[in-house]
Formats: structure tokens, sequence, C-alpha cells
């Protein structure tokens, strides 16, 4: 089974590697999905390397991507990295609302849709990162999580805006465990994911809109995570630390949607 919607797959390095290392991966990484089709590729450098990095890519089908952005244009934001900075660095894609930012650095559901506006609004990729933790989904609440967060998320924007949304499902309790969601399971979630945005947007926004799975994604699960008809792609962490997993990451991707 085949989808009109190209998968997308995105490498985020998290709180890893320093500038000389990330180049060396990033370079790495570009070797090992050169001749892979049909997919978008990205990764997602910590700031300090995301010009150094996008020097690495300059020519290539690899996409950078940066792990977070602030709302904000310009001020007294001490620490702080704007849409536009990232754009300079030459990212097109950012990251907005992972499960570590929300729990470890408040990021709210008020503040991940002010900071997809923001993306938006800078003309660059937002991945909006949605899920449960452990204790929500022992209780049954998955459904509710996820809903609550996709339309905060996407509040204040249009059917148009929402197309340039990529919507990513990490499941808190699945991110560097190795324990990820079943495939199964995975796709029910998107699945419930997709009719949120019909409800928000229409039918056709939702056929169109793009769903990662992120959580423990590995070369040993991918194409059975693929395989699922609401799974477009993966965020994946650990294994794309490592060149040739996040490669064959990759090429599941590509065999799945090819």
């Amino acid at each position: 089974m085949t989808t009109t919607r190209r998968p997308i797959v995105a490498g985020n390095w998290k709180m890893n590697t320093t500038v000389p290392e990330a180049t060396v991966l990033a370079a790495a990484v570009r070797k090992a999905v050169d001749g892979v089709h049909g997919v978008e590729v990205v990764v997602c450098p910590p700031a300090v390397s995301l010009v150094p990095v996008h020097a690495v890519l300059d020519g290539s089908d690899v996409g950078l991507g940066a792990q977070d952005a602030y709302f904000e244009a310009t001020g007294a934001h001490t620490g702080e990295v704007s849409v536009e900075m990232l754009a300079s660095a030459g990212a097109t894609y950012v990251i907005a609302g992972h499960s570590e930012r929300r729990a470890r650095f408040g990021d709210t559901d008020d503040w991940v849709s002010r900071k997809v506006r923001a993306i938006l609004s800078g003309r660059l990729v937002p991945i909006m990162c949605v899920g449960e933790t452990l204790d929500e989904h022992d209780a049954g609440q998955t459904d509710a999580v996820v809903t609550r967060q996709v339309r905060a998320g996407m509040a204040g924007i249009g059917a148009h805006e929402a197309l340039g949304v990529v919507v990513a499902y990490e499941p808190v309790w699945a991110i560097g465990t190795g324990r990820p969601a079943t495939p199964e399971g995975a796709n029910e979630t998107c699945g419930t994911i997709r009719a949120v945005v019909a409800d928000l947007f229409g039918a056709a926004v939702a056929e169109a809109i793009r769903i990662q799975y992120g959580g423990s994604v590995t070369p040993a699960n991918a194409t059975s995570l693929f395989a699922q008809p609401h799974i477009d792609g993966a965020l994946v962490g650990g294994a794309s630390l490592v060149a040739a997993n996040f490669g064959a990451v990759v090429s599941a991707a590509a065999a799945r949607h090819g």
C-alpha cells in the first residue's frame, strides 16, 4: 500500500555532539542517504552547530532543522534563539513542543502554539510534537491528551498554514527507553491525530498532512512502523546519532512509500 504523502524522517540529535563531532556526523549522514529517493530527510543538531552543519550539507538533499525556537522576534530573552536567527543559520525546519521541552523546561500548550505560529510566519516548517506520559497512557488518556495538544498547537492558524505543519506523535514513555509503541498502537494514535486535523481543517488537509512517529525508532522496527497507513516517517532520537542506523531508517521509509 502506498500513499501520496511524502515521508519525512528527521534526526533529533538532542544535546549531543560537539561542533567538530556534528560536522563529522553530518557528512556521514549525507553519505548514508545519498541515492535514497522519495523521502524528505532532516537532521537537527544543537544550535551551536547549525552553521557548520549547514555548510557540510550544502548541495545535498538533507535538510537542516533546529531543536527549538522562541516565539518572539527580538528582545531581552537571554539564552533564546528566534526563528529569524535559525533561518539565517540555514535551518528550514524547527521542532516545537518536544516532550523534553514540555516536561523539563515548562513549554505549555500555549507556548507550543505560539512557537508553531512563529515558525510558520518565518516560512520554516514546524515539526510539532505531541504525546502522552506513561501515567496518561496507562490511564487510557492517550486520545484525550493528543487531541488537546493538537488542537492547542494548531490554534490560530488556517488550513493552508496547517498543510505546512508536520506532526510528530511521540509517546513520552517510549522516548529513549527502548520500549517503542507497537506499530498498531502508534498507527491508531496517528489516526486519532489525523481525525482531529480533519475536524479542524477538513478532510483534504487531514489526508495531506504528514504525521511522524517518534520513540525508540530503530532499523529493527522501522519497516513495521512504516507499514502502517497513518505513519508518514519518523522523528528519530538515539538512532540518528549513528549514520548507518539513521540511513537504514530512511531506506525503510523509502521502501515503504516508494
